[in-house]
């Protein structure tokens, strides 16, 4: 039997990124199925130009050389490396719809769904996450 994990990206921060990608690709490497719901400024995370200047938290920028000392991959980094391992990736249409973007704005083999299509996937995740 397969868990599921599902997570709503909603925010755009760099370290609501690093929460969803770290927990989505651990649950990956454990054998659990996961899909992700990119909304709103959640969508930065899977736009090829946006996710590798996502924003540092205001007074957090110190974190920076933190990051580099511990070896912590980019964000464009850890998108590909949570596709490799199988992560679902869903953009959100109506977000995408306000913000005038189209699908050829995000890193590839993404879906493109509603509430519905994420809904449908969740319905019976064991585990279900909003960052």
């Amino acid at each position: 039997m397969t868990n599921k994990v599902a997570i709503i990206a909603s925010n755009g921060g760099l370290f609501d990124a690093y929460k969803v990608f770290n927990i989505a690709t651990a649950a990956a490497a454990t054998d659990q199925e996961v899909s992700i719901f990119f909304t709103f400024e959640g969508l930065n995370f899977i736009h090829k130009e946006a996710n590798g200047q996502l924003p540092m938290p205001d007074g957090k920028e110190h974190f920076a050389e933190g990051f580099k000392k511990a070896n912590v991959p980019s964000i464009p980094e850890l998108v590909t490396m949570a596709q490799e391992m199988g992560v679902k990736f869903i953009g959100c249409q109506m977000t995408m719809d306000v913000m005038g973007l189209e699908k050829e704005a995000f890193v590839d083999s993404i879906e493109v769904g509603g509430a519905v299509t994420f809904l449908e996937f969740a319905k019976d995740a064991d585990v279900t996450l909003t960052f």
